[in-house]
């Protein structure tokens, strides 16, 4: 039984040769591209990042901490017979710390000052601010042109 040709190949008709030189140029050679200047970032400053990231590192990273304890503390004092802890108040403490973590997430990332100097210690002021940024961001595009002009 003979197989069917393809229609490109009988169309064609020919088969081309390629030389060594279209398919493996020489490497030593220099391309000719033209890099592109890189654009500067519309993205969260480094210092503005690295304040964020300590906020919430503290905000944050605490009470999980805490909310895990929770378990581990309440598990010391059932074995040892200091105090009978019913599960559901051990889950109910946990997911409190849980959520004061979650809240500390927001206020860490709210809170931070886009100016080059800290700010205040807790950052409180910074919130209003850092929340109409955030409301600009998403609005839509033309929304933010409309404005600008």
């Amino acid at each position: 039984m003979k197989k069917k040709q393809s229609k490109k190949k009988i169309l064609n008709g020919k088969n081309k040769t390629l030389s060594e030189k279209t398919v493996f140029p020489n490497p030593e050679k220099k391309s000719n591209r033209v890099t592109a200047p890189k654009q500067s970032s519309t993205g969260i400053p480094k210092y503005v990042a690295d304040r964020m990231a300590r906020r919430i590192f503290f905000t944050t990273g605490i009470p999980t901490l805490m909310g895990m304890s929770v378990f581990v503390l309440s598990y010391i004092i059932v074995t040892r017979n200091i105090a009978e802890i019913p599960p559901s108040s051990t889950i109910a403490i946990s997911a409190l710390f849980f959520l004061l973590g979650l809240a500390g997430l927001s206020f860490g990332i709210l809170s931070a000052s886009w100016d080059k100097e800290p700010g205040s210690f807790f950052g409180i002021e910074n919130i209003p601010i850092n929340i109409q940024r955030a409301k600009a961001a998403f609005k839509p595009a033309t929304q933010n042109f409309e404005e600008n002009n």
